[in-house]
């Protein structure tokens, strides 16, 4: 047998240790991977959306006539009283300004009333005088009648003279009285703007009226603040309950129907720490809503009571940012797997399950899911690990191991 050589055998010696540093460099390393332990507990299926707080009963007072508000000396948080406090007074409005045709008018108007006037106080002293000469004249028939040298029917005749001129004098008295009253409507009607000042402070003392509070509360927003002429019917005011509140939440209409009244709800993200509550009603009719991103949803109200003491949401106040988490179905137990090891394989769900160091596809069946976990019914045990967020390094049969 040929003896080799000590130079080609260190040669050969050289060559398989490239050999195999290569083939050390070219094996593929096992890929780093979070790895998450497939268990059992509670779970929560929760409807999360966006909310805000409101006082259960708002009141908003309106204007009771067209008139001007004075300007509001009440401020956003004062407290009110029913019926004692005054949050808000108007007076009437001046007079608006005339054409220079309808001023003629008007002035033309007013020189016509004066002279019915003057007519009237004519006619009244005319029938004075008439009733003066018949009550004379009536004076001596009757000395006449006594002794007896003038005829009854004289007598009545004079007697109904007088008589006539006194209904006359009455009548005479009214239509003065009602030509005055006209010529007080046609200088009103004349008046200028500036100078139909109304007598009164801002107490509202005499001309004014006072609004007052139709609940007991606090001041919840300032709808009208200064003055200004407003028609009958325009808000000025809100007032309302702050230690009264509750939760509105404009829910998708697909979760809607999840929703059940009396479920629990967790509510949060309000700047404190989380309160409960429960669905107090889930409204029968939606409504359009548009959301940020322009995309049209129909949404459903949802009313949410707290349930927590008061001393708990105490900074809560009227119309502030809450999130709330309706939970729609509950259970104990649970095997559960996180959201972030699934993904899709065709039509099903699936993880990369760590069998012995490498990754295993294996297709499962989910059941209930929420934002950190879905419920397995199918396809892992207890205790199976799966990648998290697998990456695109991580295919079947890869060599994995646990991120350090």
């Amino acid at each position: 047998m040929p003896k080799i050589s000590t130079s080609r055998a260190v040669t050969i010696g050289v060559a398989a240790i490239v050999l195999v540093a290569l083939l050390w460099l070219a094996w593929p390393s096992a890929v780093p991977v979070d790895l998450a332990t497939v268990g059992r507990s509670a779970m929560e299926v929760t409807v999360d959306e966006e909310a805000r707080t409101r006082v259960r009963h708002v009141y908003t007072v309106s204007a009771p006539l067209t008139g001007t508000v004075l300007r509001s000396g009440r401020e956003v948080g004062d407290q009110v009283k029913a019926n004692e406090t005054i949050v808000a007074i108007m007076k009437p409005t001046a007079p608006s300004f005339h054409d220079p045709r309808l001023h003629e008018e008007l002035g033309a108007a007013l020189s016509a009333a004066d002279a019915a006037v003057v007519l009237a106080e004519a006619e009244r002293r005319r029938i004075e005088a008439a009733l003066t000469y018949s009550k004379l004249q009536l004076g001596r028939f009757q000395k006449l009648a006594a002794a007896g040298t003038v005829s009854r029917s004289a007598l009545d005749k004079a007697t109904a003279d007088a008589q006539t001129n006194e209904a006359a004098l009455a009548s005479a008295v009214a239509e003065l009285q009602v030509r005055r009253n006209e010529r007080a409507s046609a200088a009103a009607r004349l008046q200028n703007p500036a100078d139909s000042a109304v007598s009164g402070g801002d107490d509202g003392a005499g001309c004014c009226i006072q609004i007052r509070a139709p609940a007991t509360g606090q001041v919840l927003k300032l709808l009208q603040e200064s003055e200004s002429v407003v028609q009958a019917g325009t808000p000025l005011i809100q007032v309302g309950d702050a230690s009264d509140l509750e939760v509105v939440a404009d829910v998708l209409s697909t979760d809607a129907v999840q929703v059940r009244e009396n479920a629990t709800v967790h509510i949060d993200g309000w700047g404190g720490a989380p309160i409960q509550g429960r669905v107090k009603r889930v409204e029968p009719a939606g409504f359009l809503k548009v959301s940020a991103l322009g995309i049209e949803e129909q949404r459903v109200r949802t009313i949410v009571d707290l349930t927590e003491p008061p001393a708990r949401w105490r900074s809560l106040g009227h119309d502030y940012r809450v999130i709330v988490h309706i939970v729609t179905w509950t259970g104990d137990k649970v095997l559960t797997v996180p959201i972030g090891a699934l993904f899709r394989v065709n039509d099903n769900w699936a993880v990369f399950k760590n069998v012995g160091g490498r990754a295993q596809t294996t297709q499962i069946a989910v059941g209930h899911r929420n934002n950190r976990v879905a419920e397995v019914l199918s396809g892992l045990s207890q205790g199976d690990q799966v990648a998290l967020h697998p990456s695109d390094r991580v295919s079947e049969g890869a060599r994995i191991t646990q991120r350090e």
